[in-house]
This record gives C-alpha cells, sequence and structure tokens, in this order.
C-alpha cells in the first residue's frame, strides 16, 4: 500500500520525471522486473536524440512484444476474466509504435517524442488498474494469496 507521501502510479505522470519507483510494484516479480525494463526502455525513448530515435523506438518494440507477449501468455493459460480488454490495450499500444517507427524513419522525430510522453501517461494507469489485476490473479493461482507489496517511503 503506497503511504500517504506516496504518489499512485497513476498520478505520477510527467515525462520530465518518469523514472522507476516502488510505487510501481505490484508484488508479482515478474511483472515488476519486465514494468522497470518498460521504463528503463521509455526513458531511453524520451532521451533520444534525431540520430537515435529510430532505434530507440525499435528497441521499445522489442521489448513491446516480450513485456505484452508474457502477460498475454499468462492471461490466456489462466483464463484471466479481463483478458480480452487487456490483450486489445496491448495490441493498441503495439501498433502505434510500429506506425511511429515508421515515422520517425522518416525523420519526423517529434511524433516519436509525443509518442514516449504518451507512454508515460498511459503506463501508470495500466499498470495500476490492468496489471495490478493481472498480478493479483497470477500470484493467488501461485501462491494462493495475495501479493504482498513493501514499498520505500516516496517523497
Amino acid at each position: 500500500m503506497p503511504t500517504d507521501t506516496a504518489p499512485t502510479p497513476a498520478a505520477s505522470h510527467d515525462p520530465a520525471t518518469f523514472a522507476w519507483h516502488d510505487a510501481f510494484l505490484l508484488g508479482f516479480g515478474e511483472m515488476d522486473a519486465t514494468h522497470r525494463e518498460f521504463v528503463d526502455v521509455v526513458q531511453g525513448l524520451l532521451n533520444a536524440d534525431a540520430t537515435t530515435m529510430p532505434q530507440r523506438v525499435q528497441a521499445f518494440i522489442d521489448h513491446a512484444h516480450r513485456h505484452f507477449g508474457e502477460e498475454d501468455t499468462w492471461m490466456r493459460e489462466t483464463d484471466f476474466p479481463a483478458a480480452d480488454c487487456h490483450i486489445a490495450e496491448h495490441a493498441q499500444v503495439l501498433a502505434s509504435a510500429v506506425e511511429v517507427l515508421e515515422r520517425a524513419r522518416a525523420g519526423d522525430v517529434a511524433t516519436a517524442r509525443r509518442f514516449a510522453e504518451e507512454l508515460t501517461r498511459w503506463f501508470p494507469g495500466h499498470a495500476d488498474y490492468l496489471d495490478s489485476a493481472l498480478a493479483a490473479w497470477m500470484v493467488k493461482r501461485r501462491h494462493g494469496g495475495k501479493p504482498v507489496v513493501l514499498r520505500r517511503q516516496i517523497a
């Protein structure tokens, strides 16, 4: 549980300060590790220049294939009740990323940067609502209980 001073993931969406913090922890280790990678990859997008942007967008797509594929597999294999909505959202983000890559390769860095900024707004809510439900589902199935999340106090 977040403390009174900890931002909830959905509240922390400023691209300038987008970074991993304990408020993103969901209590399912595999997912938490993948989410930490997601934050790192998005930071790479946010910091890319015109020369590196296409490679950074491709790195995001590669990460998203693994990240979303892993979660999609968990949902399908365990009959997760909200799988259709969750999987569809993953597909939409990935489809957008592919379009952004085409534009970045054509030199449109501004669109790629806006995409990165939108990811900083999208991810906290997605994690807070859809992924937290999946994390709880997976922990319940594997361990018979709810996730335990220990967060450091976040100023």
